[in-house]
């Protein structure tokens, strides 16, 4: 006999194992068609989240829904749950999980308990039978802060990466887009650029001119190249000033392999970065990127729907404790997500379901241009995930990534959200921009009224 079921008029639906529920409660998108795990019409998808909320949350820990013995990832989210965290919420069903976490007793500090007793699988079911409003209040209610050379997640508070990718790696075209972010108040995050020549070489030649320019402008941020873990760990070696790590990770044992990497790689590049010590308020030294559809494409899901692998991947993520986490929620393409509807509710989940679990998410919006959606789309994502608390964003000049050639949000996209919701960058880095003059210092977001003369000298010098 299945193990699950529901009724939905004269028709009794049957789920034959956790998998097979999560995947079928799952709101529509073409991954998981792809995948041929999807419901198969709306009834079939309604009677599987109303089985699902009738879950006690207890029953994600008895049933991994992948096994134990054969996953990494899996090993993990079992060993290192906290039960004293999750007592208070034990008794619950996914569907009072839900109710719970609307309710107004429940605040940020009540949820960063309990954060180390929810699974990834608990976060991704309950996200699954929550509408896009609940998805929004309740991740604005989470609240978490990391720190290097500047505070990120603070209350109102919005920060950017500002992403100078060029299709040459050419140091004066990096350089002026790093310029030209900076005059846009963009960068607080991190400045992170994906090479287009990866290996060691040019790794350690783009972070140390990032470096040179943090350094001489005493800006207080860092910087990031996004190459494989294992070249990073080779730059540091070669005594390369590097800040963060970067890695993309994903949900399962398998689907990490196909990157390249395992946990105790991670753990061995974070313990590189940290013998740095190159954090003046804090020492949060990895930032990872993640997305729906990437355990899928790696033939790596084990049937499971993607944005449950999501999830998963959070697990990864919090045991290195991240200065930063993003989604780049529609890089993978069509086959993945399919349109803007689709790409926004996944933003919403992505971004929901890590704060929940204790990470400093952000998103990068965007799309690929064979996708059914457009900027406007975007507009509202970015929109929505302002009000959600998002930590940050991408900030990539003309919201136009030249290298990877796919369509996100811009320095002004920033200015935009901040502009209209009344967030702020981080602190330290909102000093500085006032010292500077590139923001007005009695105005939230605010240009100054012409380029400072600094950054005019430094145009000239570095392109």
């Amino acid at each position: 006999m299945p193990q699950f079921a529901h009724t939905v008029g004269a028709h009794t639906y049957r789920f034959r194992d956790l998998r097979e529920l999560l995947a079928k409660a799952t709101p529509l998108r073409s991954g998981d068609v792809l995948a041929g795990v999807a419901a198969g019409n709306a009834q079939e998808r309604v009677a599987a989240q109303m089985a699902l909320a009738d879950l006690p949350l207890a029953t994600f820990l008895q049933q991994p829904v992948v096994p134990y013995e054969s996953d990494e990832v899996t090993r993990l989210i079992i060993d290192s749950h906290q039960a004293a965290a999750f007592a208070p919420i034990q008794h619950l069903t996914v569907g009072d999980f839900r109710n719970w976490l609307l309710s107004d007793p429940v605040d940020s500090a009540t949820l960063a308990a309990v954060s180390p007793g929810i699974t990834p699988e608990m976060a991704a079911a309950v996200s699954k039978i929550m509408r896009n409003q609940d998805l929004i209040l309740v991740a604005k209610k989470c609240r978490v802060i990391t720190a290097f050379r500047n505070t990120i997640g603070l209350e109102r508070r919005l920060s950017t990466r500002l992403q100078p990718n060029h299709p040459t790696d050419d140091t004066s075209g990096i350089a002026a887009s790093v310029l030209d972010g900076l005059l846009y108040g963009s960068g607080d995050a991190v400045i992170g650029i994906n090479p287009a020549t990866d290996n060691v070489p040019q790794v350690v030649k783009i972070v140390t001119m990032l470096d040179a320019i943090i350094q001489r402008y005493e800006i207080p941020t860092q910087s990031c190249v996004l190459t494989h873990v294992t070249n990073t760990i080779q730059a540091i070696e070669r005594g390369a000033p590097v800040d963060l790590v970067f890695q993309s990770i994903a949900g399962t044992e398998a689907a990490n392999r196909s990157f390249g990497i395992n946990l105790a790689l991670l753990a061995e590049s974070r313990s590189a970065a940290l013998s740095l010590n190159r954090g003046t308020v804090g020492d949060n030294v990895m930032y990872f990127e993640t997305g729906q559809g990437s355990a899928l494409s790696a033939n790596a899901h084990h049937g499971m729907d993607q944005q449950t692998c999501e999830a998963r991947a959070y697990a990864v993520a919090r045991a290195f404790k991240p200065l930063l986490v993003n989604t780049v929620v529609g890089f993978i393409g069509p086959e993945y997500l399919f349109d803007g509807k689709q790409i926004i509710r996944a933003g919403l989940e992505d971004h929901f379901c890590a704060k929940l679990l204790g990470l400093p998410m952000g998103c990068d919006v965007c799309y690929t241009n064979h996708a059914e959606a457009d900027q406007n789309d975007m507009d509202v994502l970015l929109t929505l995930l302002g009000a959600a608390g998002c930590s940050f964003v991408m900030g990539i000049p003309g919201s136009d990534d030249i290298m990877l050639n796919y369509q996100t949000t811009s320095f002004h996209d920033a200015l935009y959200v901040r502009r209209l919701l009344g967030l702020r960058p981080a602190p330290e880095f909102e000093a500085w921009l006032q010292r500077m003059q590139i923001f007005e210092s009695d105005g939230m977001a605010q240009l100054g009224s012409a380029m400072p003369e600094p950054f005019a000298h430094a145009l000239l010098a570095l392109t």
